[in-house]
């Protein structure tokens, strides 16, 4: 039976919802038991938010000075000590995850599966390739601990109505000098996160420049949305590129997507293929993005958005 170790993502105190998709993604397996790991200077909170996700047998909380920044390489060793009585380790595939979880698999001695979209038994996977326009079947090797990072795209969040057993642990693993915190450089808004947010407003290269983009910032202001771009609006320097939605950005599932001034490259759209509903407004009726939209509408938009958030 297999034995699940689930890395929690959390940031400022808070618990990424990514966490809990990586528990259903974990119950797929039928596994005996799932636990999560909670890394952290003071782990002990999080914890308490972590062992409220349905499903979860046990919240490790590793408390330690070394952790109050999410550092992989710091991170890392002691998560390949907690990991040895497990037959599965499994990360988000957020950018967290994908920082952090090779440095856990080249230290275990094992290849990562990436991006697990589905589970066909305890080590065989299915993910996506070629930007999403294939999906290939992956066999990791039965006698060795499988290192995996889960496409929290394709999974709901477990529910949080659990009650699972808290406890600390500590280990003694040898933690680099190399690699230290010097300083962390962000962007601070009051909107929702980008990768959890249920309703995202994205703006594209149509926008023209920075200051036009601030009709996105408005329009997602009114329904209290994320906002996100295309490639070419960042590569443009509209917006700063933690909001890329895509294939080399942010791979989101929001219920509501809109599309504004969006083309839809086939790198775009892989970012965007599970959301619920999908909302395209450009003035191209031969645009990519109107095959993917359930919803298009053809026009100028700084003609229609104007007019949408007056009616909203």
């Amino acid at each position: 039976m297999s034995r699940v170790l689930i890395i929690a993502e959390h940031l400022n105190g808070q618990l990424n919802s990514a966490t809990a998709r990586c528990v259903s993604c974990a119950q797929a397996l039928s596994a005996e038991t799932i636990d999560i790991l909670v890394l952290s200077d003071a782990a002990d909170a999080i914890a308490e938010q972590a062992s409220k996700i349905s499903g979860v047998n046990k919240v490790l909380s590793l408390s330690n000075p070394a952790n109050a920044h999410p550092i992989a390489q710091v991170l890392a060793p002691q998560i390949a000590e907690v990991a040895k009585p497990y037959s599965h380790v499994f990360g988000p595939s957020t950018t967290f995850g994908k920082d952090l979880m090779p440095c856990v698999a080249a230290l275990l001695g094992v290849a990562q599966v990436s991006d697990v979209m589905s589970v066909e038994s305890s080590h065989s996977f299915k993910r996506p390739i070629y930007a999403g326009n294939a999906i290939i079947s992956v066999e990791a090797p039965a006698d060795a601990i499988v290192v995996a990072t889960v496409r929290t795209a394709s999974w709901p969040a477990a529910e949080m109505n659990g009650n699972a057993a808290v406890e600390a642990v500590s280990v003694a693993a040898a933690l680099p000098t190399h690699t230290r915190f010097v300083s962390l450089q962000q962007g601070k808004s009051d909107r929702p996160d980008l990768q959890s947010a249920s309703k995202v407003i994205s703006g594209g290269r149509a926008l023209g420049s920075a200051e036009n983009f601030s009709i996105i910032y408005s329009l997602a202001d009114k329904i209290g949305a994320a906002v996100g771009a295309s490639r070419a609006a960042v590569d443009a320097g509209y917006v700063p590129n933690e909001l890329q939605v895509g294939q080399t950005g942010k791979i989101i599932a929001p219920e509501l997507y809109v599309a504004i001034g969006i083309s839809g490259a086939i790198q775009h759209l892989t970012g965007i293929k599970d959301a619920g509903t999908i909302v395209a407004i450009n003035k191209d009726a031969e645009a990519p993005i109107f095959e993917v939209a359930d919803f298009g509408l053809v026009g100028d938009l700084f003609q229609i958005i104007p007019e949408l958030e007056s009616r909203l």
